[in-house]
């Protein structure tokens, strides 16, 4: 998508791998928040770090310019000393700027009159589907892309960088291949948390490279710099005593002829291999049998672990060397998937939400453990994370990992299993870390848990990784169990009739009493799929049960949680029974004689929630269907505003004036709405629109779904919010990947590998083009009147069944080429299992 003008003022393009932190592309080209120290980092500069570029005549005239456009917000600075606060903000640059995303790629395109070429600086960090050892790298690419505009000129392009570390030294490295400098931390061990080593390199052995800037006071480092930097002379220094604050700078020259274009590719890399756990016990505190919480707490303190990418890569200059080396390859493999998302035939809207969104996983919100377990924050606030322990509710509505990275998405699972999982299946939602130390304490979380159970099958159908399941198989039969078991002290199905009725907590940070669609529709869920994988393992009474607790579950709610209108809570808001049975007196508005917190007659967004997971991991029906579609009506009328200006919100403002958005929880006309209803209930929170869109999509109200999307990205339009971190408790919020799931939703994406079988129903006529992707391969679906086609850009697909609209017409099918024999039945087509490197062809 293009920015312009006023839409890049917010823009911040994170460039960095999962899990290993990011430096972020401003919307004006300047390098800012570098959040690479294992933690977050808002509002970050790194000294004067930037790129420059130098034209030299024939004649021998210059013009000298920073590869960045004008200061475009903050012009009275942090601290109130003005714009000077931003990396050579006020050194000569470009007027014209323009910059072009589809992430993990920016392009941005830089113009002024007086100088004679367009430069184009592109920047990214790998996602490649299904590759997450080279989408995980710590560093960021830069190709520097000069088109000149007259005969010969040289131009000189350079990278300068401050030596962040306290006692700092930079050195350079001696390759055959690049011209490179590294700083790091003298005199630190590298098994200190302090200890970190920065690399830059550009791709010409022939490059200068200057180690450090002029050391003076005032400004005179970077009034030097700017003296060398015109003349095109840099003198190389070196200074024996170790301070921090310098900075260095490499480059290299090219001549270009007028109608040219050549470029110059720079990598920046990182290594801050250490990591410890520097929150605790600030939010939760961790307990583990057998030790008291200040001997837990102590050995916390002192524990710490390595980022995955320090096991793979020795130093900055190894994964630096390993970005320049496998550049081009790296480059283009991304860029097949960015071409997957653009060339798609979705609303541009909707790609856009889609990939601005993955923008999370390549943020300080994720890490990547010591033997590659993924780990998230909720979000990440100005200097530290927000929420922590991949927190099962939130992550539950991102659709991204299982798709693109499902071995990681995979590992969340696990770590759920092994450190958060008591024997009798209560399940601690949040992950404490380092992992082994204990339990988060906090009490159990139903849409996590239930969710658990769902996503568990939702990545053994995407996979057909069997053993997988049947390793986990004990412990989802414990967590699911623990509904109606007697240890449950919170009694979510204590009568075990297929319907909650305790104490439920939940994503929205309270609990609520008493039976809702909300939760209820998790928990049907979940037992329909633990049916369905029960039945596959051959723990036929195990199914039977799962399933007829689910029957009765479904009837009930038919019966009793659905007003006509649309599903809410069923509760009595003035019956104090539930807070004096569970001790939770907190709950009770003594004044109004009444329950704080609950939904009550409210219209929630997440009313039919398990719906949307049920639609997309193909569970089937959770709710009756006419029932959720008069609902989905009447939601849409009741929660989508396309103005918030005459809409009170005594809660956090993530819409405002007259922008549109959707909320959380709505009283309609004739709804008794408690004195203190649901928390967060008039909020506009992202990730809960996307996951209401989907829903709303899949079930044909498809012009409504996308007016919910469109009033989100309207509001994360570059100008007023960066388009590139949605946000809701912290930046860079991990609930936005729940845009994902449109995907999956427009194509009519089924998936059942354990059976080698994918299918394909788009819910748009006409022509269609749409990504996909398995546990072994990911492509795009391409629909026209002649032929349906499934290609295989990335790792193979092994089937035996495909599903498509009309395959009763099909009269040819190819498998790489090669023509194939083939049945089809039920709008499937049926042929002797095969494994696709390439791409399937069905011609009619």
């Amino acid at each position: 998508m293009l920015y312009t003008g006023k839409k890049t003022n917010e823009i911040l393009f994170p460039l960095g791998g999962i899990g290993s932190g990011s430096i972020n592309l401003a919307g004006n080209a300047s390098l800012v928040d570098w959040e690479i120290f294992n933690r977050a980092n808002k509002n970050s500069f790194n000294g004067n770090s930037h790129f420059a570029i130098r034209a030299e005549y024939p004649n021998g005239e210059t013009v000298v310019k920073i590869l960045q456009g004008d200061q475009i917000k903050n012009f009275t600075g942090h601290h109130f000393t003005g714009a000077s606060g931003t990396p050579m903000a006020a050194f000569p640059h470009f007027k014209k700027v323009k910059f072009d995303a589809t992430f993990p790629i920016a392009t941005v395109t830089l113009e002024d009159d007086n100088f004679p070429a367009k430069v184009l600086l592109k920047a990214f960090n790998p996602i490649i589907p299904l590759d997450a050892y080279n989408s995980s790298i710590p560093s960021a690419f830069f190709e520097i892309d000069v088109k000149s505009k007259v005969d010969g000129v040289k131009y000189l392009i350079t990278l300068a960088v401050k030596n962040p570390f306290e006692c700092g030294l930079n050195e350079k490295v001696e390759s055959e291949k690049y011209t490179a400098i590294k700083l790091s931390h003298y005199g630190v061990d590298k098994s200190d948390l302090k200890y970190g080593d920065l690399t830059i390199a550009v791709d010409d052995k022939d490059g200068f490279a200057q180690r450090y800037w002029y050391r003076g006071n005032w400004c005179d480092a970077v009034t030097t710099f700017w003296h060398e930097l015109n003349l095109g002379k840099f003198c190389d220094r070196d200074y024996e005593e170790r301070k921090q604050g310098d900075h260095c700078v490499i480059g290299a020259q090219k001549l270009i002829n007028k109608g040219e274009s050549k470029k110059t590719r720079f990598v920046l890399a990182w290594n801050i291999p250490n990591c410890n756990n520097y929150w605790h016990p600030d939010f939760i505190k961790y307990t583990k049998p057998g030790k008291t919480q200040e001997e837990v707490a102590e050995y916390v303190k002192n524990a710490q672990w390595k980022n995955y990418y320090a096991t793979v890569f020795e130093d900055s200059t190894a994964s630096c060397f390993y970005s320049l080396d496998k550049f081009s390859t790296l480059y283009k493999k991304t860029n097949t998937f960015c071409n997957a998302m653009k060339n798609s035939t979705l609303d541009k809207t909707v790609i856009n939400a889609i990939t601005a969104t993955l923008t999370v996983l390549k943020s300080p919100t994720v890490l990547r453990l010591e033997d590659g377990t993924l780990y998230g924050w909720e979000g990440v606030n100005t200097n530290k994370g927000s929420c922590e322990g991949t927190c099962t509710h939130v992550w539950a509505y991102q659709y991204a990992l299982c798709f693109l990275f499902p071995e990681l998405e995979r590992s969340l699972r696990d770590t759920e299993f092994k450190y958060d999982t008591y024997e009798d299946g209560r399940m601690c939602f949040r992950t404490a870390l380092p992992l082994g130390c204990g339990y988060a304490v906090q009490a159990p979380c139903v849409d996590g848990q239930m969710s658990t159970i769902i996503k568990i099958y939702r990545d053994w159908k995407l996979t057909g990784n069997t053993k997988w399941l049947e390793k986990n198989w004990d412990n989802l039969v414990n967590v699911l169990e623990y509904a109606w078991s007697d240890k449950n002290l919170y009694e979510w199905d204590r009568d075990h009739d297929g319907v909650l009725e305790g104490r439920q907590h939940h994503t929205l940070d309270m609990e609520l009493f008493g039976p809702s669609s909300w939760l209820e529709g998790m928990y049907l869920a979940a037992l329909k799929a633990a049916s369905e994988m029960a039945e596959f393992l051959g723990h036929t009474e195990k199914s039977k049960e799962y399933l007829e607790l689910f029957e009765k579950g479904y009837k009930w709610t038919k019966e009793n949680l659905f007003n006509g209108k649309y599903f809410y809570q069923k509760i009595n808001l003035e019956d104090k029974n539930y807070a004096e049975h569970f001790r939770a007196m907190h709950y009770w508005n003594e004044e109004q004689n009444q329950l704080k917190y609950q939904i009550g007659e409210g219209s929630a967004l997440d009313q039919l929630l398990g719906q949307w997971h049920a639609n997309i991991c193909g569970i089937g029906d959770i709710f009756d269907k006419n029932d959720r579609k008069t609902a989905l009506k009447n939601m849409f009328k009741n929660n989508v505003k396309d103005s918030l200006r005459e809409y009170p919100n005594a809660w956090r403002v993530f819409a405002i004036n007259d922008e549109g958005g959707s909320i959380i929880c709505t009283y309609p006309d004739g709804a008794n709405r408690p004195v203190i209803p649901l928390p967060y209930c008039d909020e506009c929170m992202t990730g809960f629109e996307y996951a209401f869109a989907g829903l709303l999509i899949s079930e044909g109200f498809i012009n409504e779904g996308l007016t919910v999307v469109k009033y989100i990205r309207d509001r994360y339009d570059g100008e007023k919010r960066n388009p590139f971190n949605e946000i809701e408790c912290g930046a860079n919020y991990a609930r936005a990947m729940a845009s994902f799931s449109l995907l999956p939703i427009f194509s009519g994406y089924t998936f059942d590998l354990p059976n080698n079988y994918i299918g394909f129903a788009p819910i748009a006529e006409g022509d269609f083009n749409c990504f996909y992707s398995t546990g072994t391969g990911w492509g795009s679906f391409i629909k026209t009147k002649n032929e349906q086609k499934i290609t295989v850009n990335g790792g193979y697909q092994t089937l035996e069944s495909v599903g498509i609209d009309s395959a009763d017409k099909v009269k040819k099918v190819l498998v790489d080429g090669e023509e194939i024999g083939f049945t089809a039945k039920d709008n499937k087509i049926y042929f002797n299992k095969i494994t696709i490197k390439k791409y399937i062809t069905f011609e009619v």
